[in-house]
């Protein structure tokens, strides 16, 4: 079961947005929110030279079958990078926002083949109102039903998806690398000249420079199996990562209100770990911490940790944290609820 902090409760709008007020101070005093470009330098630095290293001993392999299998590590890497894309779209990193975003579109377009504006337009929508329908694009009318009324409303193929969408959630996600590739280009249609000018150009640098090695490298065959392994591996690892932290939790009814501190803390959850969990998470393991404090740099996070749940419990808001496992249990039963009517 979820671990939590004391009994829901449900302050008045002005109350819970005051409540929110002693919690930043504490943590501006403490100083969690400063930078630390150390850490991100070795990070980024580190896995620039485990990627190269990884393509080198794709070149070493040759054409032998077994080298479709570093598409694993190249996706893992490949993660590693969207993580840090993440951060800078979050200011975390550098202290100025063009730094940032120069981050974010070397990290995401260049070296991830992903968006940085696409990506940011949409991830800042969510943070503003999570788990949220009709603002929260991460809820919004897809492929998946995130809500009972969203399912009913499936029509034919999609019907059958969200009667099944539990089972089919994993499978479904060795498409999402692709996924998040087409959604990048399709932002642009609606962007200014200047921004399909360098974040297309930089999205096709990324695309010719990725197949031009996979395809130098190897034979056409084992080629286009490696490109397939990473972006399998690499949807079904973000997707991992992405469904325990608000999959299941509390949804705002349309038209309510809650402060910052209750919007961000009822709609996520944590995940219980240690440093593995926090490499393989890039940190979106302390969910309810990032989403109070988007800025506080990945590397706080763990020490940012006691001081929500404590402040939290003085306050009466549940703080919910499970274990990985029961995380996607939770997540899956979810989905598997909303599609129930359609079974």
């Amino acid at each position: 079961m979820p671990a939590t902090l004391s009994a829901p409760s449900r302050p008045s709008e002005r109350s819970a947005g005051s409540d929110f007020a002693p919690l930043a101070r504490r943590v501006r005093e403490s100083g969690l929110l400063d930078r630390r470009r150390g850490y991100y330098a070795r990070a980024i630095g580190l896995n620039l030279a485990a990627t190269a290293a990884v393509w080198g001993a794709v070149a070493w392999a040759g054409d032998a079958w077994w080298t479709v299998l570093l598409g694993i590590p190249l996706a893992v890497l490949s993660a590693r990078a969207a993580f840090l894309g993440h951060d800078a779209g979050h200011r975390q990193i550098a202290s100025s926002a063009r730094a940032n975003r120069w981050l974010g579109l070397l990290l995401g377009n260049l070296l991830l083949g992903m968006g940085h504006g696409w990506w940011s337009d949409k991830h800042n929508r969510h943070h503003a109102n999570p788990n949220h329908v009709g603002k929260d694009p991460d809820v919004g009318e897809g492929v998946l039903a995130w809500t009972s009324e969203q399912a009913k409303g499936k029509r034919g193929v999609l019907r059958w998806v969200a009667r099944h969408q539990a089972a089919l959630f994993f499978p479904l996600l060795t498409l999402e690398g692709v996924n998040l590739k087409l959604g990048s280009l399709l932002f642009l249609r609606g962007r200014s000249r200047r921004d399909q000018v360098l974040e297309g150009g930089l999205l096709v640098v990324h695309a010719v420079a990725f197949l031009g090695l996979a395809f130098a490298l190897l034979p056409v065959g084992q080629a286009l199996a490696l490109v397939a392994v990473q972006h399998a591996v690499f949807g079904v690892h973000l997707g991992a990562v992405f469904a325990p932290n608000h999959k299941g939790m509390a949804m705002p009814e349309p038209g309510e209100r809650w402060g910052h501190l209750r919007r961000q803390v009822l709609t996520s959850r944590n995940v219980r770990g240690g440093v593995v969990t926090d490499w393989l998470m890039g940190g979106l393991n302390y969910q309810i911490e990032h989403h109070l404090f988007p800025g506080v740099p990945r590397c706080s996070l763990r020490r940012l940790r006691p001081l929500v749940r404590e402040h939290c419990a003085a306050v009466g808001l549940p703080y919910t944290e499970t274990g990985l496992v029961e995380s996607y249990r939770l997540a899956l039963g979810h989905m598997r609820e909303v599609g129930e009517p359609l079974r």
